[in-house]
């Protein structure tokens, strides 16, 4: 199994199955990364390096390589790859269907009790971060882009990444112009000249847009989330439960919607040219590859060292940007990755790993809610209570632990079951059957 799963040759439907399970290992493992210093401290602290001075050391080459090489790029490739198994699901229903049960029938279920599950996640087991919602709600709207060709799907996901930069440009310059308008009117305060209500009004706000944007101020709400995170079960979750409020609604419809779409319609494309499976040559995936981490990389450098001599002020860091470079960043950053493992794939390289990769892919949504499960308890009041008080780099010395635990887990469950138990519970209600569960001993 292993020396087939990384043959340079063309492969097989089985194996080409394998591998994306492998890039949705890799993604789910990822996204740890990025959610860590959610869970474990306030949400000040986890882009801003300069609340706490982390200028050098072990906490800011740890922040230097996590938001350098794949800040926001996990959920991108883990956008693709759910609008590649959107596509996936739909074409084997349709060439094999159920009797009784229509293709949107199975479809739409499925998303119906993802959704249930997101609200799971976030509201009982207290993630606020939870993606499984946003997917849930956007994936409603690809059924009908599934007959499309890939250039076309190429192109309405080119469409919608565009209004998601004009959505995230929009926010980031607003930040400049509250900046220029107060101090406009503060200039001219100077000068004894009499404000409007309007100038007024501006500087006022300016002076509140510093007030919140203080060291000390960040500082106290350090020090009230640090507290309220100390709390038991219940209170948590009543702190918790606005901070989801909002981000699944204003958040969602301002930020995550055409985000969430635009990858998903890519990861289609991509999966109908073949790109995702495994069928391009090797030198397609090198040369993606080197395209992508030369153009990604000098991006993503330009925008941490700009936050860093802005030292985090959005204010001023984002207005050295006429348009917001994040989405482009992270398509080029998970492109660069997607194509590095699909190198390793095609080249007889790391089999073994991609092997792993792949056990932790087919169990993704166990593995996600997991570690949503792990964290809460590590760092929650009700648990061991570790929140706020590890340092940046330690947080990744419990993601690694983390992963070891889920890839060693994963491979162990797979010998004896068929799906993982989050898996089999959603298939089975979106059958409205209890599916098999064991294998059978002579596939074990």
């Amino acid at each position: 199994m292993e020396q087939t799963l990384i043959s340079p040759a063309p492969v097989g439907r089985e194996n080409r199955i394998q591998i994306l399970d492998s890039l949705r290992g890799m993604a789910l493992l990822g996204i740890l990364m990025m959610n860590i210093p959610f869970f474990a401290k306030a949400f000040q602290l986890h882009y801003n390096l300069d609340i706490l001075g982390e200028y050098s050391g072990p906490n800011y080459w740890c922040w230097s390589a996590v938001n350098g090489l794949f800040e926001g790029t996990m959920r991108a490739i883990f956008s693709m790859l759910f609008g590649a198994g959107a596509i996936l699901l739909l074409d084997r229903m349709e060439k094999k269907p159920v009797e009784g049960i229509t293709p949107a029938d199975i479809y739409y279920r499925r998303l119906i009790w993802l959704l249930i599950f997101g609200l799971i996640n976030a509201y009982i087991f207290l993630w606020p971060g939870d993606i499984l919602y946003t997917y849930a709600i956007t994936g409603l709207f690809l059924f009908p882009f599934r007959k499309l060709s890939a250039a076309k799907l190429a192109l309405f996901g080119a469409a919608f990444m565009l209004f998601a930069t004009i959505q995230a440009t929009s926010k980031i310059r607003k930040p400049g112009k509250i900046r220029e308008k107060g101090e406009r009117a503060m200039m001219a305060e100077k000068q004894h000249k009499k404000l409007t209500e309007s100038q007024k009004a501006e500087k006022e706000e300016w002076v509140s847009f510093q007030d919140n944007h203080s060291r000390a101020h960040f500082k106290t709400k350090i020090a009230e989330a640090n507290k309220d995170m100390q709390k038991g079960y219940f209170d948590i979750q009543s702190d918790l439960s606005n901070i989801n409020k909002y981000i699944e609604t204003k958040d969602f419809y301002t930020e995550l919607f055409f985000d969430a779409l635009a990858f998903f319609l890519i990861g289609m494309a991509l999966f109908k040219t073949g790109f995702l499976s495994g069928q391009r040559s090797l030198q397609e995936y090198a040369a993606v590859a080197l395209f992508a981490y030369g153009m990604g990389l000098p991006l993503s450098y330009w925008i941490g060292s700009t936050a860093i001599h802005h030292h985090f002020d959005p204010s001023l860091t984002w207005q050295e940007f006429k348009v917001s470079p994040y989405h482009l960043k992270r398509l080029l950053m998970a492109m660069g990755h997607v194509s590095f493992i699909l190198v390793l794939y095609k080249f007889r390289i790391a089999g073994f790993i991609l092997k792993l990769l792949s056990n932790v892919g087919q169990m993704a949504f166990t593995n996600y809610l997991m570690q949503s499960l792990i964290c809460t308890f590590i760092f929650y009041g009700y648990g061991l209570a570790l929140f706020g008080k590890l340092e940046r780099y330690q947080l990744y010395e419990v993601v690694a632990a983390v992963w070891i635990f889920q890839i060693v887990f994963s491979a162990i469950w797979l010998q004896f079951f068929r799906f993982g138990p989050f898996e089999w519970l959603w298939r089975s209600l979106t059958y409205w059957k209890r599916q098999p569960f064991l294998k059978e001993s002579g596939t074990v």
